[in-house]
């Protein structure tokens, strides 16, 4: 069966938009692709310089779809996420091109290509009981307690990562079932995506390449190379600019973002600014991490070095084989 669409995948600062960039130019003589983004910060609008959004020039050169889609105050789901991402697909491809999938939120991944069932949704009774019980007791607390119910989440959550806790007891009070069972249940909601189309979109007709650096510590150089960019090309005066709108809170999910919720800490004054580039840093590195285990539960995809010498000539090679 012909690829309906290439995916690019891989961790934070490991040369995804670059890459992809150039594959798109590559494809240009025979129709050409357009990316579509498979990040959960990038959806959201005025938030620029620490999301690491692709610049003007950038934009310009190759259509992107799913950026600057969302109001900061304004959460984006996986299943949003998925429906909007199968439309975008289908329009380019209806036109001749190439779909490029491209961004590091394995969540969306799994909802477009696997598709996710429905989860509870939020309830903000359960979820302030749940903070305020945190706040008494401790997050490695909270987390002991989500072992007792659900050890299959609690086993990938580090003891302070008090929102996927608060996420995984939250589904858990409300429904009686835990986080695990929701997400090995896989069927597609049929109700709010275009099924037709979403069951032919699977492994067997997207390919996905992962860039996965052999050497991690190559990977940590380049996270704190951009986040010290970052800083240099105002991050914190973005992010003071968010702050001034008044209707933004540090619980948000784009707020959450990593970089964002160090810095509006930072500016709270709950953090020392001088740990702002260290914290920042150090909680970039555990979403590449996460985004690494993630895309280690993936086999159907192909691996290419993200730190080897010949990463563009070879991944050429790959789609070129893919859309053959």
């Amino acid at each position: 069966m012909k690829v309906r669409a290439i995916a690019i995948a891989g961790p934070t600062a490991s040369g995804k938009t670059g890459l992809a960039l150039a594959i798109a130019a590559h494809l240009k003589p025979r129709g050409g692709a357009e990316i579509i983004s498979v990040d959960s910060a990038l959806v959201y609008k005025s938030m620029d310089i620490g999301t690491a959004k692709p610049t003007a020039a950038e934009l310009a050169a190759v259509p992107h779809h799913l950026i600057d889609i969302r109001d900061p105050l304004n959460a984006y789901s996986a299943a949003e996420f998925a429906r909007d991402a199968l439309v975008c697909i289908k329009d380019i491809a209806s036109r001749g091109k190439v779909p490029l999938l491209v961004g590091g939120t394995m969540l969306y991944f799994k909802a477009l290509l696997e598709g996710l069932n429905d989860m509870p949704a939020a309830d903000p009774a359960i979820r302030a009981h749940i903070q305020a019980e945190a706040e008494v007791v401790g997050w490695p607390a909270m987390h002991t307690q989500l072992q007792a119910v659900d050890p299959v989440t609690a086993a990938r959550l580090a003891p302070a990562d008090s929102q996927r806790i608060s996420r995984a007891l939250e589904v858990f009070k409300i429904s009686g079932k835990p986080l695990s069972s929701f997400q090995r249940n896989t069927n597609i909601n049929t109700d709010r995506i275009d099924t037709d189309l979403s069951n032919e979109l699977n492994f067997h007709n997207v390919s996905m390449l992962s860039l996965e650096p052999l050497d991690r510590a190559w990977l940590h150089k380049r996270i704190e190379q951009r986040f010290d960019d970052m800083l240099a090309h105002g991050f914190l005066d973005e992010v003071k600019r968010l702050r001034a709108r008044g209707d933004l809170q540090i619980d948000l999910p784009a707020m959450r973002c990593v970089g964002y919720r160090q810095a509006w800490e930072a500016l709270d004054g709950s953090m020392p600014m001088a740990e702002l580039r260290d914290r920042g840093v150090f909680a970039t590195r555990q979403l590449a991490k996460r985004q690494l285990t993630w895309l280690r539960s993936m086999p159907d995809r192909s691996v290419l070095q993200a730190d080897g010498a010949e990463v563009l000539p070879q991944a050429l090679k790959w789609v070129d084989a893919q859309l053959a």
